[in-house]
């Protein structure tokens, strides 16, 4: 899956203990901000019926490709064209010069490979999740040759070694359909998904300070949308980035935006990721999720995103300020009707 901050990559294990002990074998489980579906892929692999959502295009695709499609209906169709689509010639156009020579993200000739490709899947007409499994192939091809560290805010000064390698297409790591019923992928609000959706158990991993995903990843949301979008600034950003805001990147808004999520919830159990950088302090959490009924919170202390390392650089590419901490507090809030026996702690 692509380079995500804020991924569970590494606590992803760390989660599904809490949801094993929370919801039914079989349960549904809604995951109410997918993201790259690291958590609803686990939770389809483990058995549950897994309702993703989240409202970004890219998101939805991948969701879409790991959560909705399975590997019995859509691995061989799509490994036959993924196969055909590696051969097209490079096809320079819009998203070339936007992003390749304006911006630098992705070297020239991987960016007409890439917009060739995504020209003849714009032109198959493919069902929705096959389309969506093509997709997500096309963006992890890209994301391996990206000249970035990780977030499309700005790009390499220098082409980063991986960007001079030929884009490689991959079939996604496709699961078979849980023997609970067929997994669903939406593309909306938190607060109208929550309300409507039908579930045992949700899990919810907000943003949780002033990093908008959209802004975070908008090549990628433009390779989705394939819209060819106006753009500003040297990160070329899409003009939507200003207008597309989130309650949960405001400050003064994530608490009520958050608060009225978790109310319209239709489900006995409700696990929250939050991180001890965001925006609401675990004080404020407890007090929101105690009214559900019982509440236990689980810490998992572990490394900050490698942009922290890294530190903060100007345009001209000179380090700005210094690195602040390196490890932060992960806190898993499980709020269910009665009181759980949760697994002992393990090293994250």
């Amino acid at each position: 899956m692509i380079k995500y901050i804020g991924s569970k990559r590494l606590l992803v294990a760390r989660i599904l203990q809490a949801v094993g002990a929370a919801a039914p074998a079989g349960g549904t489980v809604l995951d109410l901000f997918s993201g790259t579906a690291r958590v609803g892929t686990a939770l389809k692999a483990a058995g549950y019926r897994t309702i993703a959502n989240d409202h970004n295009a890219y998101a939805h695709a991948i969701a879409t490709c790991y959560v909705q499609a399975d590997a019995e209906r859509w691995a061989e169709p799509a490994r036959r064209i993924l196969e055909d689509l590696q051969r097209l010639p490079p096809r320079p156009g819009w998203f070339t010069a936007t992003y390749c020579e304006q911006a630098r993200y992705l070297h020239p000739n991987n960016g007409a490979r890439i917009e060739a490709i995504r020209e003849a899947i714009a032109g198959m007409g493919a069902e929705p999740e096959l389309e969506a499994v093509l997709l997500t192939a096309l963006l992890e091809a890209a994301d391996r040759v990206d000249s970035t560290a990780g977030l499309q805010m700005a790009y390499m000064k220098a082409w980063a070694p991986r960007a001079l390698q030929p884009l490689q297409l991959r079939l996604p790591a496709l699961l078979p359909r849980p023997a609970a019923g067929g997994c669903q992928a939406l593309c909306g609000e938190a607060e109208a998904v929550a309300a409507s959706a039908e579930c045992d158990l949700a899990y919810l991993d907000p943003p949780y300070n002033q990093h908008s995903y959209l802004r975070n990843y908008h090549v990628w949301e433009t390779l989705v949308r394939w819209d060819q979008p106006e753009v500003y600034g040297l990160a070329q950003k899409r003009t939507d980035c200003r207008t597309r805001l989130s309650d949960f990147n405001s400050r003064r808004r994530i608490g009520p935006a958050l608060a009225r999520t978790v109310a319209a919830l239709r489900c006995p159990a409700v696990i929250v990721s939050f991180n001890d950088e965001g925006y609401l302090a675990r004080a404020e959490l407890e007090a929101m999720l105690g009214a559900r009924g019982h509440l236990q919170v689980i810490e998992i202390p572990h490394e900050r995103y490698v942009g922290a390392k890294i530190g903060i650089h100007n345009p001209q590419g000179a380090k700005v300020g210094q690195v602040g901490r390196l490890r932060n507090v992960e806190y898993l809030f499980v709020a269910t009707e009665s009181r759980l026996t949760l697994p002992a702690p393990q090293a994250a």
